[in-house]
């Protein structure tokens, strides 16, 4: 296998967050066999009052698919990440009820998030994406 870095595991986080769960699990078979581990979490409600509900449904499917080990390290490195993606889409989606999906990749050092959300809006969906990246140790 070529050398996987930051970009290639942020575009299979992206990958996952815009997945259905029948690629889901295409997916997941997949990348598991170039040793990149990945999941997805549905998501759908008020964004403002639901970001620790997000943060805590994100860490729970990464130890679950092993993506990180269940230690402070590993799972305040989840935590991180998924916070920073929220971030980066709640200008947009702060008071607003949002339906999406959080996709998580790892491999090796490299750890990625990605939020993706549509944003209801009376008939009007605005679609926002955010990503939050990680160096964890491989022992993580």
């Amino acid at each position: 296998m070529m050398a996987v870095g930051s970009v290639d595991i942020a575009k299979i986080a992206v990958r996952m967050a815009l997945s259905t769960r029948e690629e889901e699990h295409e997916l997941k078979a997949k990348y598991q066999e170039n040793g990149i581990r990945v999941a997805a979490v549905d998501f759908g409600g008020d964004f403002s009052s639901s970001i620790q509900k997000i943060v805590e449904r994100t860490c729970v499917a990464a130890k679950r698919e092993g993506i990180v080990t269940d230690t402070h390290v590993g799972e305040g490195a989840v935590a991180g990440a998924v916070r920073d993606a929220l971030m980066e889409v709640s200008l947009k989606a702060s008071g607003f009820n949002v339906g999406g999906k959080v996709g998580l990749a790892r491999y090796g050092e490299h750890l990625t998030v990605c939020a993706f959300f549509g944003i209801g809006l009376l008939n009007l969906n605005e679609v926002v994406i955010g990503l939050g990246h990680r160096s964890v140790g491989k022992e993580y």
